[in-house]
Formats: structure tokens, C-alpha cells, sequence
């Protein structure tokens, strides 16, 4: 059996979530009724305390709809360099928002530090892109965002009249984690980007909340964009059900990320610390190509690099990540051996 540790985006829709999408009531959301896609809308609004949402297919489109939302032509938003919307969406803000990035550093835990953010904000010049936004995600690289400090980035964005945006892409892994509703969690943001298609294991889906003004743009851009599908309840049924069945149980992923990162530290592998559902390892570079053949042979899946991530989902039980590990403690019992035999050869 093949153990993908990718990403959470490879799961496998279940039997209870195909008989929720083979009998989903569906419309033509392009006219706004299409009920299950309503129904996703307003129990994800609800659930994040917000006045409105609005479905899309992809998180990368949403986080583009609400930058867009925020930003007119010109206008700058402040982004960490490690943020999905800033590094790996394509500079869609910039090529297709024509919305100015202000990225800065991220912490080694994720954050930024909110005196560069202020610094980084421009002041009435005509010199000046006009700094409207601010942008954060949720978790980021596996680490997850305390309360108190999206707290003092809403306050700094209400104190200078910016607004602000929450790529929660993995959100309810970080509520999972503090143990804290995403109501609470996510109180102030002006919109956020809710993914439906990574931890909670849709095939696809991402619901922004928000403002009921920033929502009604946001719809308007979607068209734009080409994000507007006809009866596409059958994905929103298979986001319903994520939300009534999967959310809890990501308690799992996380205990599963535990185990496999105490299983390759006792290899001698150096693992950062983990917190939700991503295990990073870095691996000798002399090894990569090895490991990489290694694992494909022996049914692992993984993006091998120096920097090697792992990443836990539903897909992917305790068995299997013992067997990852036994897996992987083959590979460098063997390297480690052969190393040995070169050495003994030379001398």
C-alpha cells in the first residue's frame, strides 16, 4: 500500500464523502441557487462568526479574490516572504491584481515582526504605492499563529486604517492545535481564506468569509477570474461533510506527525519541532537522490530534498507511519553500512 506524504492535498475522498456529493441537490450557483453551495457559504460564515461567503475552486483563487478585494490597481499589501499568496501563487496579485507586494522576513515561528510591518507602511507621498492591507497566513509551515499575535497585527492594521487577511489554509489545523473555535481565533480579520482540500481531505473547495461588502467584490472578481462554476454542489457537499466530520479528528494527523518525526529523530536525523501536521527533516545531500529511488521503491511518496517535508493527512494511519519509518531506517542502515565498508576498504 502506497503512503503519500506529499501533502495533505493528495487524500482520497471517502465512501461517506462520495455518497454526500452523489446526492447532493444542486442548481446553477452562477445565479446563486445552487442550495448546497449555499448552505456550505452560510455554515462556514457562521462558523468563523463572519457576515458572508462566497465558494471557489481553489485557495490560490481566493486568496487572489480577497487581496483583490482589498486592493485597487497600485495599491501594496505587506506579506511575509514565506507566504503562499506572496511565493508560490505565481505573483498572481501582481500580474493580475496589479496589487504591489511589500514582502518581509518570517520569523523562524512564522510571524512578522510588527515594528518592520509599520516601518514597511508607506506614508501619504505621491512617490508611494498606498499600503491598504496586510496579510497573513495560518498555520505557515506547519507553525501556527498564536491568538495574541493576530490580535496585535489587527490592532496595528485598525490603529494605521489598513485592513487585513488571514490565508487560513490550514486554519482549523492551528484551532485543532490552541484548542480554540476559528470564531475566536479568526476575530477581527476582515476576510479569510478558508481551504477545504488540504487537512479536511475535499477534492477540492475554498470558502472566503468575510465582510458582506468584501464578499459581494470578492463574487464580482471571481467571475473575472473564471472561478465561477454552474452546479458545483457536489463540491460543496463534499466541503459539508469536511466541516461535520473532519475537523476534530486532525488531532490525529498531528499525533501521527509526532510519531514520525521521534521515528526519524532516532535514526540520527536532525527533525524540526513539530506542531501540527508537518515534519521537516533535513537529509544529507549526498543522499537525496538514494533516498528518493529508496522510498519510491518501497511505496513512500515524498518531495525529497535537503529540506525534506512530510506531511500527515487522513489517508495515512499510524501503521503506515511505522512503516515510513522502517523504511526510512532501512535506507540509512544501509548507506551507513556501505559508508563503513568504503572505509575499512581505504584503510
Amino acid at each position: 500500500m502506497r503512503i503519500d506524504l506529499r501533502s495533505d492535498t493528495v487524500t482520497q475522498p471517502d465512501a461517506a464523502m462520495r455518497a454526500a456529493m452523489a446526492k447532493a441537490e444542486v442548481g446553477d450557483d452562477v445565479f446563486g441557487d445552487d442550495p448546497t453551495v449555499n448552505r456550505l457559504q452560510e455554515i462556514a460564515a457562521e462558523r468563523f462568526g463572519m457576515q458572508a461567503g462566497l465558494f471557489f475552486p481553489s485557495g490560490t483563487q481566493s486568496n487572489l479574490a480577497a487581496l483583490m478585494s482589498h486592493c485597487q490597481r497600485g495599491e501594496e499589501v505587506i506579506v511575509g516572504q514565506d507566504a503562499h499568496t506572496y511565493h508560490y501563487e505565481a505573483g498572481g496579485m501582481a500580474v493580475l491584481g496589479s496589487i504591489q507586494p511589500q514582502p518581509l522576513n518570517n520569523r523562524p515561528d512564522g510571524t512578522l515582526d510588527l515594528a518592520e510591518v509599520e516601518a514597511a507602511i508607506k506614508p501619504d507621498d505621491a512617490h508611494f504605492a498606498i499600503t491598504k492591507l496586510i496579510a497573513i497566513e495560518n498555520t505557515i509551515g506547519g507553525k501556527v499563529l498564536s491568538r495574541g499575535y493576530m490580535a496585535d497585527v489587527i490592532a496595528l492594521a485598525r490603529r494605521r486604517n489598513l485592513s487585513v487577511h488571514l490565508d487560513g489554509a490550514r486554519i482549523f489545523n492551528a484551532s485543532v492545535k490552541l484548542g480554540m473555535p476559528v470564531k475566536e481565533l479568526c476575530a477581527g480579520f476582515d476576510t479569510v481564506s478558508v481551504c477545504l482540500s488540504k487537512g479536511l481531505g475535499t477534492p477540492a473547495g475554498t470558502v472566503l468569509v468575510g465582510k458582506q461588502e468584501l464578499i459581494d467584490r470578492a463574487r464580482r472578481i471571481r467571475k473575472m477570474l473564471g472561478g465561477t462554476m454552474r452546479q458545483v454542489g457536489i463540491l460543496a457537499a463534499a466541503g459539508i461533510h469536511a466541516l461535520e466530520h473532519n475537523v476534530e479528528r486532525l488531532a490525529e494527523d498531528h499525533a501521527n506527525a509526532e510519531r514520525l518525526a521521534k521515528g526519524l529523530a532516532a535514526l540520527g536525523l536532525k527533525v524540526d519541532p513539530v506542531q501540527t501536521n508537518m515534519v521537516f527533516v533535513a537529509i544529507p545531500k549526498e543522499s537525496t537522490a538514494g533516498l528518493k529511488e529508496h522510498l519510491e521503491k518501497n511505496g513512500v511518496v515524498a518531495l525529497v530534498s535537503p529540506k525534506l517535508r512530510l506531511v500527515t493527512h487522513l489517508d495515512v494511519d499510524a501503521a503506515a507511519i511505522d512503516r515510513a519509518v522502517a523504511i526510512f531506517r532501512a535506507f540509512f542502515a544501509s548507506a551507513t553500512a556501505s559508508g563503513q565498508r568504503r572505509a575499512q576498504s581505504v584503510s
